[in-house]
């Protein structure tokens, strides 16, 4: 795999990372919307959300959102050096793996990882930035997908 364009990921990622909280739910409704049946993994306190809204809207959802978008801005920060978040990233996946995420889940994150990222920049989200960001995120599963592996 060739090595995503730093500098485009860091230019998209600055418009990005201003509203942090807000991109985040455009995200997670979109992987929503697109795998419903990722939406009881959701629990905190032994509740179950009624909907989809009731998700986003409760605070301790809205801390999930900030934690993924702070795993993001690692993955931009070190685009140069990913190896340096191997470990880290690898116990990232063997967490969701075992809250019963499955690693096929995670295309459909990619998918509604760049649905945010063209609603968020609009024009600014040429096919290079686009294909950037694949390569990223393409980086940051095939880590995360040793927590998949390591048993």
């Amino acid at each position: 795999m060739q090595r995503p364009e730093p500098e485009l990921i860091r230019q998209s990622w600055r418009v990005v990372s201003r509203s942090p909280v807000e991109h985040g739910t455009v995200l997670f409704a979109r992987l929503f919307d697109l795998e419903p049946d990722l939406l009881p993994l959701f629990q905190y306190n032994c509740r179950q959300f009624a909907s989809v809204e009731d998700c986003l809207s409760s605070p301790e959802f809205l801390d999930h959102i900030r934690k993924v978008m702070l795993v993001i801005d690692a993955a931009v920060t070190n685009v140069e050096d990913l190896a340096s978040l191997e470990e880290y990233l690898a116990g990232l996946g063997k967490k969701h793996r075992v809250v019963g995420v499955k690693l096929s889940s995670f295309s459909t994150v990619g998918e509604s990882l760049l649905y945010m990222l063209e609603k968020c920049l609009g024009p600014a989200f040429t096919p290079a930035t686009r294909i950037a960001w694949s390569q990223l995120y393409g980086a940051v599963v095939q880590a995360m997908s040793r927590g998949w592996d390591s048993e």
